[in-house]
């Protein structure tokens, strides 16, 4: 196996051992409720003025899907839509106070487990994170180009 496949596989055998580990506490922490779901209430309460185009970009999801998801969110009381004074036709969402407290559920959870896998992290030093997060955004850019390729518009928000 070349680098490049051993990076992709490294990828992809770190990602597969995150979701292993981290399921259960969040099916137990957060039960009641899809990751998509989730991923939603987490980008609605870190953006202001989050809307459904917005979350279909964040998200490489359908409008409709995202749609839908929202419809759920806010039958589960949620979050709720708004509109602003000077533009009636865009519909907007923010977080109910129910919305709030399964947001620093997941949060809690993340810090719990940034915390268990503190100890690889606090040995890297800058120069090891700046190489890596030049390749991500190097790659990162390459998908987007890809993507866009395929006819998929993507805006350039790369904030989390």
């Amino acid at each position: 196996m070349n680098k490049e496949d051993q990076v992709i596989e490294g990828f992809r055998e770190l990602f597969n051992k995150l979701t292993w580990l981290n399921k259960s506490k969040m099916e137990v922490g957060l039960k009641g409720y899809k990751p998509s779901e989730v991923h939603c209430i987490e980008y609605i309460g870190k953006h202001a003025d989050a809307n459904v185009t917005k979350l279909a970009e964040r998200f490489y999801m359908t409008r409709s899907a995202i749609s839908k998801i929202a419809k759920k969110l806010m039958e589960k009381g949620l979050i709720e839509s708004y509109q602003k004074p000077e533009n009636k036709k865009e519909i907007y969402f923010k977080l109910t106070e129910q919305g709030e407290a399964v947001s620093r559920i997941h949060e809690e959870l993340h810090n719990e487990f940034r915390e268990r896998d503190r100890a690889i992290f606090e040995h890297i030093t800058e120069a090891q994170y700046d190489s890596m997060l030049r390749f991500l955004e190097r790659y990162s850019m390459h998908l987007d180009a890809e993507i866009e390729k395929q006819g998929v518009e993507r805006s350039s928000e790369t904030d989390d």
